[in-house]
């Protein structure tokens, strides 16, 4: 498979492709190093759309929720870090986001929507073992999960 290709959606109970992003702290992210805490990828197609915002700020709000639970939320966009970092302040984010500027883990996850060029809205739960849980990719780009539901998959983890 080429660089460009895009991968099959990976499914519950596969391996998580691994991947090493630049983040909004200035430190790099490697899925692989968080092996041994759950960690809940959340993909978003761009900054500062109406969609984006809203289900950014959820999870803002939810924030001390995640993070009780244990997972490790990676919110990833196709943004660059400095567009992103702009997106955190205004939204007043705890959590760091992700940037995907070079469209490789849209590729691996298969989230990538060609023509448009940024990724559809997807989740994916790995466990703290590195195995996709859940995972789930929106019909179109303005669709999103309510927090509600993205709490019942976290449960059947435990």
């Amino acid at each position: 498979m080429t660089a460009d290709a895009l991968s099959p959606v990976p499914q519950p109970g596969q391996p998580a492709p691994d991947f090493t992003l630049a983040s909004t702290s200035g430190e790099s992210v490697t899925l692989s190093a968080l092996r041994g805490r759950p960690v809940l990828l959340a993909f978003f197609p761009l900054a500062f759309t109406s969609t984006c915002t809203a289900e950014l700020c959820d999870i803002r709000d939810d924030y001390d929720a995640f993070t009780s639970s244990g997972v490790v939320v990676l919110p990833i966009s196709v943004d660059s870090v400095a567009t992103l970092r702009e997106f955190k302040q205004k939204l007043q984010l705890e959590v760091d986001l992700v940037s995907d500027f070079k469209r490789e883990a849209s590729r691996r996850y298969g989230t990538l929507i060609d023509d448009r060029f940024y990724s559809n809205r997807a989740y994916f739960l790995v466990d703290a073992g590195g195995t996709v849980r859940w995972a789930h990719v929106e019909a179109n780009p303005g669709q999103r999960r309510k927090n509600s539901e993205i709490f019942s998959e976290i449960e059947k983890l435990k």
